[in-house]
């Protein structure tokens, strides 16, 4: 079976230095096992760049990984879930953030 995440997309904030804060004092602790029941992962990415040195068009990424596509839809639905996701709308002063849910595919090397 495959795993799951959920991949947010957040847009450059207006304010950068608030925005980190806000993330990461205030929304970070939000995803958690007990707010997101299956969650086995979570990973926290700051876009530095582009490969044509132009502005990324992001500038956060979330990944909250689950070990199936059932799990996700689950923990998605719960309270916990809608409190974070409202969470990180209203943080996000750069634009909506993307939601996006993928199945993984892994090759290991």
């Amino acid at each position: 079976m495959a795993g799951a995440k959920l991949v947010v997309l957040y847009p450059y904030p207006k304010d950068v230095e608030v925005f980190e804060r806000v993330y990461s004092q205030e929304h970070m602790p939000m995803v958690n096992a007990e707010a997101l029941e299956g969650i086995t992962k979570f990973i926290g990415t700051k876009v530095v760049g582009t490969a044509d040195g132009s502005s990324p068009p992001f500038y956060r990424i979330a990944e909250l990984h689950f070990a199936s596509l059932e799990t996700l839809q689950n923990a998605a639905s719960s309270a916990g879930a809608q409190k974070a996701v409202a969470h990180a709308v209203s943080i996000s002063t750069g634009g909506m953030p993307l939601f996006l849910v993928a199945e993984e595919e892994t090759t290991l090397f």
